[in-house]
Order: structure tokens, then C-alpha cells, then sequence
């Protein structure tokens, strides 16, 4: 099997390179992730890329849907890339799913209140900026109970500045949860963040215009899913032990059980016809003989693909392991 999990691979992809929609893209490509988000997919771009189905560039799968939004590079790098009619986005995070929707409909006036919190922040000294993430975060934390999530309003542009602020100087960009739903995640000591990126939100408020963000279990995407959709599912990672597991990012934990549940949403959107493509952790990383996603989706092709671990206190830890990517088709 050819090894695609690099840039060169898209030069391996003539059905690619001399599509309209392939060649539209690649001037204006610059809606990108405006979260740090654990397990992002960005260096998986190329590799996800040089696998989608050949129906993709020829304009015959114009919808997109992602059950399970995160980060969002997968997304944005797609729909730069191959011009859908429209988009589906699912995530069971409620501030996720806030921060989206508040870039799409006023992305202006969370540029504002980004720029003065980071003026405000900026100015302080090492103390004072460890107070105001702090003041920050209980208010966060407070008022959390208040918060419509089901109901655009007003008070979300806030609510998405104060989400976007934590994210960009807590500890390594992480979104962690207690129990309650608390965010929980110390501060952290960057020199100077960068907190507003106007140009990225920006662009990114425009890529949504196609797009319709959806507040849910991944099980609510299937009714917009059929031959005409290609799928993405980047679910919660499956911990390769028992002490790298980082799965809450919502107050509901997402387990063996709720891979098995996925697996069987998989074959549901396989029948309709749907083209698929989901990504997870490897297990032979730590034990050769796991075989859970093998057995889990046999029948369809697992192709295995390098990828560095971004997120680990320690840092010596952070070297490659192996990532799957799982496929209802054969990539052309």
C-alpha cells in the first residue's frame, strides 16, 4: 500500500490537482481552527486529503457532515477545499457549539470584546494576568447555570470571548470539565498569548455561510446523511492506556460502549449509501495483539498513518504513534 500520510502525497492525486474545485481552493484556503483543541487534526490534513473518495472532487457529494465537530480543522480544510453546498456540524460540547455559532452570526462583535479583553489582559504583570484568568474563569464557571444554550441571544457574543479568552492562556490550550460541567484547567504561563485573531475569524465566519451548527448526540446527523454526503467522525480518541486517557471535554465521558454505539451509526450511515471516513487512536500503539477497531469495523478498509501525540505534560512523551483511519470505500 502506498504511504499518503505526507504532503507529497497530494501530488499523487491527479483526479485532485486537476479539479476546478481543487484549484479554486488553494488560493483562497485560509479558514483555519480559531480553538486549541486536544487532538486536533491538522497534521493529519495531507493523509485525510490523499484519502477522500474520487466522487468528492467531481462535485457528486455536496453535502458534508461531522458528527463530532472538536477543533474543527477537518472541517474547515474540506469545505475550503471542496466548495459543499451545504454542511452539517454536531457536537455535544454547549460551548463548542456557542463559540461556532457566535463566529457565524457576529463574528464583528466578538472581535471587539476580544480586543479589549486582550488589551486589558496584556497590560497587566505576570500576577495580575494569573488574577484576571482566574476572575475570568470563576465568572465563566458562575454563570454557566444562566445560559441559554438552546437559544441564540445577545449574551452569547460574551460567553464565546470569555470561552475563547480561557482557551487561548490556560494550561497547553486544553478543555477540560469536572463532573458538574466546571471548566477546571489551570492557568498558563505564555509570555504573550495571542488571543484575538481577527484575520482567522474573520474567514472563518465567512466558511460558515454554508453551514449549519448543531447542538447534539452524533446520532442527530443522520437525517441530513445520504448518498449525496460524505462523513467525517473524529470521535473522542480511545486511550491508548489507562493514564493517557483525555476524553472530557463534555460532562459525559465517552467509553467503549460509545465506540461500539458508533460503530453501529457507521454501518446505519453506510447503508444509506453515504461515503465515510472516520479517524481514532491505534491500540496495537500499546498492545499488538488489541484488535477493538478491527473487529469493530471489519469489512471496511483501516489504513494506518503516523501521527505525533500534541497534548502531554511530559515531554518526552510526545513522540509518533499511529493513528487509524477507517473507510467505506477504496480512496481512489
Amino acid at each position: 500500500m502506498r504511504d499518503t500520510g505526507n504532503a507529497n502525497a497530494l501530488q499523487d492525486q491527479p483526479f485532485l490537482q486537476h479539479s476546478p474545485r481543487w484549484k479554486r481552493s488553494m488560493a483562497t484556503r485560509t479558514a483555519r481552527p480559531f480553538l486549541k483543541w486536544a487532538g486536533g487534526k491538522a497534521q493529519l490534513l495531507d493523509a485525510f486529503t490523499a484519502r477522500v473518495p474520487r466522487e468528492l472532487a467531481e462535485g457528486t457529494l455536496p453535502v458534508f457532515v461531522e458528527p463530532f465537530m472538536g477543533g474543527g480543522a477537518v472541517y474547515f480544510h474540506f469545505n475550503s477545499t471542496f466548495a459543499f453546498r451545504e454542511c452539517h456540524l454536531f457536537d455535544i460540547n454547549e460551548e463548542l457549539v456557542l463559540a461556532y455559532s457566535v463566529v457565524k452570526n457576529d463574528v464583528s462583535g466578538l472581535i471587539e470584546y476580544l480586543r479589549d479583553v486582550e488589551e486589558k489582559f496584556l497590560s497587566k504583570d505576570d500576577s495580575g494576568r494569573r488574577e484576571y484568568y482566574y476572575a475570568v474563569r470563576d465568572t465563566f464557571n458562575r454563570e454557566r447555570k444562566e445560559v441559554d444554550f438552546t437559544r441564540y441571544g445577545e449574551a452569547w457574543v460574551e460567553r464565546a470571548g470569555r470561552f475563547i479568552f480561557l482557551n487561548r492562556t490556560c494550561f497547553n490550550g486544553l478543555f477540560r470539565v469536572n463532573s458538574r460541567g466546571g471548566f477546571n484547567v489551570p492557568f498558563g504561563r505564555y509570555k504573550k498569548p495571542k488571543i484575538l485573531h481577527e484575520e482567522v475569524l474573520r474567514a472563518d465566519s465567512l466558511a460558515f455561510r454554508n453551514t449549519t451548527i448543531h447542538l447534539g448526540d452524533f446520532t442527530q446527523a443522520e437525517p441530513y446523511i445520504s448518498e449525496s454526503t460524505f462523513v467525517y467522525f473524529d470521535p473522542p480518541y480511545r486511550p491508548l492506556n489507562r493514564t493517557s486517557s483525555f476524553t472530557q471535554y463534555s460532562k459525559n465521558r465517552f467509553s467503549d460502549e460509545e465506540q461500539r454505539r458508533l460503530a453501529e451509526f457507521y454501518a446505519c450511515c453506510d447503508a444509506k449509501g453515504a461515503r465515510l471516513m472516520l479517524s481514532n487512536s491505534d491500540p496495537k500503539n500499546a498492545d499488538p495483539e488489541d484488535g477493538f477497531f478491527d473487529d469493530l469495523y471489519a469489512g471496511y478498509r483501516i489504513d494506518r498513518v503516523p501521527a505525533r501525540r500534541a497534548i502531554n505534560c511530559d515531554g518526552t512523551k510526545r513522540g509518533e504513534v499511529r493513528e487509524i483511519i477507517v473507510m467505506n470505500y477504496r480512496p481512489a
